[in-house]
């Protein structure tokens, strides 16, 4: 049997903003990552660049990468500034539907103060391996990508250091 650890991968759907903060993270760390995008790798700034490691959907269309990456993954991060509007309240309510652990970090109430750890006891506490990440988009919310890869970075530093890599 194959022991899975706890945020072991990150998937988003590669929008500007919380997505592209989260694989901004994974990529600097060298963690796993990945998600479902939009037919023609679509983003508001035009197409999601080759450096993100997402998978075209056969659907321009938002809704189906956002409850494909809820279906694909264990349980979904959402950063929200109050409550979660547009596509982000989609993804709020789609993993609700598909009964899957949500956790909201709400960019409003100082993230980057607030206990990483509470973060990965949920994790913990709901086997979260692969963790969908989504939040509100660049241009809706400017510095969220920023705020994001900072939040995600300590987070996975976090399963670094409680998974460490040993070398054979």
């Amino acid at each position: 049997m194959t022991k899975r650890k706890i945020f072991e991968k990150i998937i988003t759907g590669g929008q500007t903003g919380a997505a592209l903060g989260a694989l901004d993270a994974a990529l600097e760390l060298g963690h796993p990552c990945g998600g479902w995008c939009p037919k023609g790798r679509k983003s508001e700034a035009g197409p999601i660049p080759a450096k993100y490691p997402v998978q075209e959907l056969d659907s321009a269309d938002y809704r189906v990468r956002n409850k494909q990456n809820v279906i694909d993954s264990d349980g979904t991060m959402i950063f929200t500034y109050g409550k979660p509007t547009g596509g982000t309240n989609l993804t709020f309510n789609m993993a609700i539907k598909h009964e899957k652990p949500l956790y909201v970090c709400d960019l409003e109430d100082d993230p980057l103060n607030k206990d990483i750890d509470f973060i990965w006891e949920w994790g913990l506490e709901s086997d979260v391996y692969v963790l969908n990440v989504a939040g509100p988009r660049e241009s809706k919310h400017p510095n969220t990508q920023v705020l994001v890869k900072t939040v995600m970075f300590m987070l996975l530093e976090h399963a670094r250091k409680s998974y460490p890599v040993v070398q054979a």
